[in-house]
């Protein structure tokens, strides 16, 4: 069922409700949480290096809250995502691999499929109406969230910016279908019409959706120069202003002893899911930063896109700043993490040059080379991550539905999905290391639209320091060793044969226990080989 939407601002005559409804595990021993997802941000769009090294975009951009960050917490050089955003956001919700829960290629429009053509394959019966907790909508993945269980849990949970879990008139359109109480501008849009107010989000002048892409929710913000980014960290802002509000108002009747029922009236911890629309396309200048950008010299539109990734930043320190104010800073853990790469994937999108680039990564956004799915992760988790600490370990997006929920102290649960995610817990802790003897795969049997290295109709393994990317179209298979070639430009296929056979194999196995799809073959309607046919 769907619950109604939630007031982002909870009276003082609520409190007795609220207490009501709290868990009875105890609020002081399970963290605040914040995710702060960026949208299309490539592992070098930031003054902090992911790489050994500084590269020439870590000198370019400025993000000195992320530098804050790193030096607070954990900086995570391996971590990946899926090439495309709803493949990653739905691994994300539900712990599940993408070739799993089969959301492979992004959604919008209900029983619509989002493919591109391709002279030879077809793309399969995929599902592009998302993800569902309840059954009954066709073409989705069935399966509960890890909000769902934070707020079962006692978590008040908080929605602001991206969705995109589910299509359009689809259960799973809403985050307040998947256990948030609280949703600001989340639907199933996978990008904005616009980021200017001065537009209304992609609103007409009586209200109306004037783009597919269109912003809900925001109408106060419009005609007033507030840009997007701002503007969802404004409304973030504001529900943990409400939920600080709640929270001093039970703190002051525990202290004057009004409140005696421990188990019942602990407070709640939160969970905010701080999605940014930034730094999708479109390439808009955030004036806050655009001029200073151009006096480095950028183009116009590397210089907006500049602006994009340092307006992020300063929204990642205003709720930083806010914990440190409110006195929450050393009992909440902040996630920084990209939902797939940098738009950087070799040619130029709709005519226009393109904005920034990956290297020392190939490819990008829509690749299952590097630059396409590892993406920039920072933790910060006070008494647990060592400040200032790296880890080289590889991840992925999965692996944060049963980290979060360990993080919250729930260690059971049901669910009616396979998690394929692993905690990267004993990572933060400095006592485990979950990537041993591990593989990472990926699936992506579509054509996404874009061209460049390493799109389209492919599927991928990482095992060790080795990554196979195998062509459902060519049935060509390229072999890197990550470690000493992070740039995949030598293909050592031809001179690891043994080895490609086994992680052919490996992958293989992997994509047929997850009842992962192929491509068929148009002229005979057969399916595309896997990897070890």
């Amino acid at each position: 069922m769907m619950r109604p939407r939630s007031n982002s601002h909870f009276p003082v005559v609520m409190m007795a409700a609220v207490v009501a409804a709290t868990a009875s595990v105890q609020a002081q021993q399970r963290p605040n949480i914040v995710l702060f997802m960026v949208d299309d941000m490539g592992w070098q769009d930031t003054s902090l290096p992911f790489w050994t090294k500084p590269t020439p975009l870590n000198n370019t951009y400025e993000t000195p809250n992320m530098e804050r960050l790193a030096r607070q917490g954990m900086l995570f050089s391996g971590a990946y995502a899926s090439a495309i955003s709803s493949p990653s956001r739905c691994s994300l919700l539900t712990g599940s691999n993408a070739a799993r829960h089969r959301v492979t290629n992004w959604t919008f429009r209900k029983d619509q499929m989002t493919d591109g053509e391709d002279d030879l394959l077809a793309p399969p019966d995929w599902n592009y109406n998302g993800v569902c907790q309840v059954e009954g909508t066709p073409n989705t993945f069935v399966a509960r969230s890890f909000v769902d269980i934070l707020h079962s849990a006692g978590y008040h949970t908080i929605h602001c910016g991206k969705a995109h879990w589910g299509a359009q008139d689809t259960p799973g359109e809403s985050p307040l279908h998947f256990g948030f109480e609280v949703n600001i501008a989340g639907h199933a849009a996978g990008g904005p019409a616009t980021y200017l107010s001065e537009r209304n989000f992609g609103h007409d002048a009586d209200g109306r959706p004037a783009a597919q892409f269109a912003i809900p929710g925001l109408q106060k913000y419009w005609g007033t120069g507030t840009f997007l980014t701002e503007a969802l960290t404004q409304e973030a802002l504001g529900a943990l202003q409400s939920w600080n509000e709640r929270y001093n108002v039970i703190t002051s009747l525990r202290d004057n002893e009004i409140i005696k029922e421990k188990e019942e009236n602990e407070l709640r911890p939160f969970f905010l899911y701080l999605s940014h629309y930034a730094v999708h396309i479109p390439i808009d200048r955030d004036m806050r930063f655009y001029e200073k950008y151009r006096r480095k010299g950028l183009s116009e539109k590397e210089a907006a896109y500049a602006s994009l990734i340092e307006g992020m930043d300063k929204s990642l320190g205003d709720i930083l700043d806010w914990l440190e104010l409110n006195g929450q800073v050393d009992n909440s853990i902040i996630i920084f993490m990209s939902d797939n790469g940098g738009y950087a994937s070799g040619l130029e999108w709709r005519d226009e040059p393109l904005f920034t680039q990956n290297a020392p990564l190939r490819s990008g956004k829509g690749s299952l080379l590097e630059g396409g799915i590892r993406e920039p992760m920072i933790v910060r988790w006070p008494g647990v991550a060592r400040a200032g600490s790296r880890c080289d370990s590889y991840l992925i997006i999965e692996d944060f539905f049963p980290t979060i929920l360990e993080m919250a102290g729930i260690r059971r649960y049901q669910v009616p999905q396979t998690i394929d995610g692993r905690s990267f817990v004993p990572l933060l802790r400095g006592k485990g290391e979950p990537s041993k003897d591990r593989c990472l795969v990926w699936n992506y049997p579509h054509v996404w639209g874009n061209k460049g290295p390493g799109i389209d109709l492919n599927c991928a393994i990482r095992e060790g320091d080795w990554k196979l990317i195998y062509s459902y179209k060519t049935g060509q298979k390229e072999l890197y060793n990550i470690r000493h070639d992070i740039g995949e430009e030598h293909n050592l296929a031809a001179e690891q044969p043994k080895l490609v056979r086994r992680l052919s194999r490996h992958l293989g196995k992997r994509l047929r226990a997850m009842n992962a799809q192929r491509p068929t073959v148009k002229a005979t309607g057969n399916p595309c080989p896997w990897p070890d046919e």
